[in-house]
C-alpha cells in the first residue's frame, strides 16, 4: 500500500467533522512555522475534499461569512497563541463557528443558515443582511450570559478544545463578542478612516484621536480594535505609537503608559513578534529577499521605540523589545553561519540599518537632546535631509 493510499485510508475512518477540524489545525500550525513529518501530503488531501481554496474562513459557507463579516478588517494570519491586541486569529474562526452551530445554538443556527442560503440565492441581499444582524443579536445575548457565568464558562472552554487545539480560542470568542457588540460604531469608524496614511503627523493623529474618542465614549472595550483598524491603513505600522506620545505631556515611558493610547506600544510590539515569525518561515523555504524586507521593518520599528520613548530599556516594553530583537539575532546568525566567512550575505549587511547612516545618527542625537533644545530635532533633520 503507498503512502497516498494509507493517509487515505486514515482520513475515511475520521467524521466529516473531525476532518474539518485537522484540517483547521495543521492550518495553523503551517502559518506558525511549525514542521510536522508528512503533514503537506495530508493537508494536500483534506484541501481536495473540503475545497480549492488553502483559506479555511474562504471555504465557510456563505453564511458563516456573512456572520463573521465584521472581524474580516481584524483577523490576522498569525500564530494564535501568540499575543495580537485587538486582532483576531483566522484559524480560530472556523472551530468558533462550528462551536456556535453545534453546541451554542444549534437550532437557530441551522435555521440562519437555511434562510441565508435561500435569500442569497434569490439575491436578496438586503434581507439576508438583516437575517445576519438577526442573528449576531441572539449569539451576543447568549455569549453574554454563557461568558458571564464561570461554569458555561468552563463549559464552553472544554468544548471549543474539541475544535482546535490553540489555546488562544477561548480569548477570541471574548474578543469577537466585544467586535459585534461594538460592530456598527466600528464600521462607521473605519469608513471615516483615510484609504490609506502615508504620514501619521500632528494633523492625522489628532483627526485620529477625535474619532477615537467618539467611538470610545460609547464602546471603550472595543477601542484595541479601532486602533487595529488605524494600523491597518499605515504606510508605517510603528507610526501608531504616535497616538499615545501626542497625548503624552513627555516622551518618558511613564507618562506614555497613562495615556488612553499605551496600548498602541504593545500593538507595534505585537506586530514585531509576528514578523519575526515571518522572518523564521521565510528563512525556512529559502525565501531571501522576503527575509530582508521583514528584518529592515524589525530594525526600523526597534530604532523607532528606542528613539522615540525615553526611559523604555526601564519598563516591561523594553524588556518585550530586547527579547525580541536577541530572538531575531538567533535567527539571523544561523542564516548567516550557513555560509563561509569569505561570502557575504545580505542578511548581514549593515546597509539593511538604514538609521546607521550619518543622517539617522544626528536625528537620534537631536531626539534625544530634544528637550534640552526647542526644535532641534527639526533643525537637524532640515541640516541633514537631500536637497
Amino acid at each position: 500500500m503507498t503512502l497516498s493510499d494509507r493517509i487515505q485510508e486514515f482520513l475515511q475512518r475520521l467524521t466529516p467533522l473531525t476532518r474539518g477540524s485537522l484540517l483547521t489545525e495543521l492550518e495553523r500550525l503551517e502559518v506558525c512555522g511549525a514542521e510536522i513529518a508528512g503533514a503537506a501530503a495530508v493537508l494536500e488531501k483534506l484541501r481536495a475534499e473540503l475545497g480549492t481554496d488553502d483559506s479555511a474562513q474562504n471555504r465557510a459557507n456563505n453564511p458563516s461569512r456573512f456572520f463573521f463579516a465584521p472581524l474580516e478588517p481584524l483577523l490576522i494570519d498569525a500564530d494564535p497563541d501568540h499575543a495580537n491586541s485587538g486582532r483576531i486569529s483566522r484559524g480560530s474562526v472556523s472551530p468558533i463557528w462550528e462551536w456556535i452551530s453545534r453546541d451554542l445554538l444549534p437550532t437557530m443556527a441551522r435555521d440562519y443558515a437555511g434562510a441565508v442560503n435561500k435569500l442569497i440565492a434569490a439575491d436578496s441581499q438586503r434581507e439576508a443582511q438583516r437575517v445576519v444582524d438577526t442573528f449576531q443579536t441572539k449569539v451576543i445575548k447568549s455569549l453574554e450570559n454563557t461568558l458571564g457565568s464561570p461554569d458555561a464558562a468552563g463549559q464552553a472552554r472544554a468544548k471549543l478544545a474539541v475544535y482546535t487545539t490553540a489555546r488562544s480560542a477561548y480569548g477570541d470568542l471574548s474578543k469577537i463578542l466585544c467586535v459585534l457588540r461594538a460592530r456598527d460604531a466600528l464600521a462607521k469608524f473605519n469608513d471615516a478612516l483615510p484609504p490609506k496614511i502615508a504620514e501619521f503627523g500632528d494633523a492625522q493623529v489628532s483627526k485620529v484621536a477625535a474619532l477615537l474618542g467618539a467611538l470610545g465614549k460609547r464602546h471603550a472595550d472595543a477601542l484595541p480594535f479601532a486602533l487595529a483598524l488605524v494600523a491597518g491603513r499605515l504606510k508605517t505600522p510603528w507610526q501608531l505609537i504616535r497616538l499615545a506620545s501626542k497625548a503624552a505631556p513627555s516622551k518618558n515611558a511613564e507618562d506614555i503608559a497613562a495615556t488612553p493610547y499605551a496600548i498602541t506600544v504593545s500593538m507595534v510590539l505585537d506586530r514585531l513578534d509576528n514578523r519575526r515569525l515571518a522572518l523564521r518561515v521565510a528563512l525556512k523555504n529559502n525565501r531571501v529577499l522576503v527575509a530582508k524586507e521583514i528584518l529592515t521593518e524589525i530594525y526600523d520599528t526597534e530604532y523607532a521605540l528606542r528613539v522615540r520613548i525615553d526611559q523604555l530599556e526601564e519598563c516591561q516594553w523594553g524588556k518585550r523589545l530586547g527579547d525580541l530583537v536577541d530572538a531575531t539575532a538567533i535567527l539571523v546568525e544561523a542564516e548567516v553561519s550557513r555560509f563561509p566567512d569569505n561570502v557575504g550575505h545580505v542578511l548581514g549587511s549593515r546597509r539593511l540599518r538604514g538609521h546607521q547612516s550619518l543622517s539617522g545618527r544626528l536625528t537620534y542625537l537631536a531626539w534625544k537632546g530634544r528637550d534640552a533644545l526647542v526644535g532641534g530635532a527639526a533643525f537637524c533633520r532640515k541640516l541633514v535631509s537631500p536637497a
